[in-house]
């Protein structure tokens, strides 16, 4: 009983505490996580399920209020003379990451949080959710995104039209290859976050780690309101980054709803690069998780 009770001071981590280099803590045959079945490609029961109408409803709202507050805040910094008087380009970063954090940590008991058609086409890839909720999800967030900006215009016309809508170009003197290099990395970043913020094996590993004798695993299951925070910072660092390259889309639905209602040319010769470099942002950073990472393909097989 002594033994068990200094396990259970030190957190009862299963793991030692040093590793060589070059090994994985995880590598005891005795699973202490349920690592959840690959979603079916198409499951129809989904349609009769009031469950699945509602997350696509949350998808719906949570991307309209996203385009509606950073859209916004993009006009506010458009419209001043002076750029010290306005949030800058930080400001535009922190609304983009912060509304992330919000709605993700609003919606992702509902519909997983996507808010992003890339994340979800990682996810779908990655086998997350069937594909019949992946293309209802991306319609939803390309339908919420467009009412979203619609409605920054309908307030203020004159200063939306003015000042570029928010909508996505490549800024000049940066060709169209480094506007889709841009995006390419960008999603890259969002995406794995959201695999790793999200990866039940993680959070079990976590969840053995002793803090200065504190039994961290209880503390850490409470703390799991916190996953959607790296989520929102990586938006928020990537805008800093590209901001200056393409206005940062790393969102299709948020690029569509802004060039659609702001309608002008120059938001639609270079639309297609915030849609290709999106999706093959997601693509690779599922093949990173899943296959580098996690080998899923390879369990499988053994």
């Amino acid at each position: 009983m002594e033994g068990k009770e200094e396990d259970v001071r030190l957190g009862a981590n299963k793991y030692s505490e040093r590793q060589p280099i070059g090994t994985a803590a995880q590598g005891t045959d005795d699973k202490d996580y349920k690592e959840p079945p690959p979603a079916p490609l198409f499951e129809p029961g989904e349609l009769k399920s009031w469950s699945f109408y509602r997350a696509g409803i949350a998808e719906f709202m949570a991307t309209f209020l996203f385009l509606y507050i950073s859209i916004l805040t993009v006009m506010g910094y458009s419209k001043s003379q002076s750029k010290c008087s306005t949030v800058g380009i930080q400001g535009i970063a922190w609304s983009f990451g912060g509304m992330i954090f919000v709605l993700v940590y609003c919606t992702a008991g509902i519909s997983g949080g996507h808010i992003n058609p890339a994340v979800t086409l990682g996810l779908f890839l990655a086998r997350k959710l069937s594909l019949t909720r992946a293309v209802f999800y991306i319609v939803m967030q390309c339908l919420g995104a467009i009412c979203g900006a619609g409605v920054v215009k309908g307030f203020q016309q004159a200063l939306y039209m003015g000042n570029g809508g928010g909508a996505n170009t490549v800024a000049s003197g940066y060709t169209k290859g480094s506007g889709l290099g841009a995006e390419i990395i960008g999603t890259f970043v969002l995406v794995y976050t959201v695999f790793s913020a999200t990866d039940a094996k993680r959070n079990a590993r976590d969840s053995h780690v002793p803090i200065r004798g504190f039994d961290m695993g209880s503390l850490l299951d409470e703390l799991q309101i916190l996953a959607p925070l790296p989520i929102g910072f990586a938006v928020f660092l990537v805008h800093l980054a590209t901001i200056p390259i393409t206005g940062t889309g790393i969102n299709p639905a948020r690029s569509l709803g802004a060039a659609i209602i702001f309608n002008r040319k120059d938001a639609w010769s270079d639309h297609w690069i915030f849609w290709v470099g999106p999706f093959i942002g997601a693509l690779l950073a599922a093949i990173y998780h899943q296959v580098v990472i996690r080998a899923i393909p390879f369990k499988n097989r053994s």
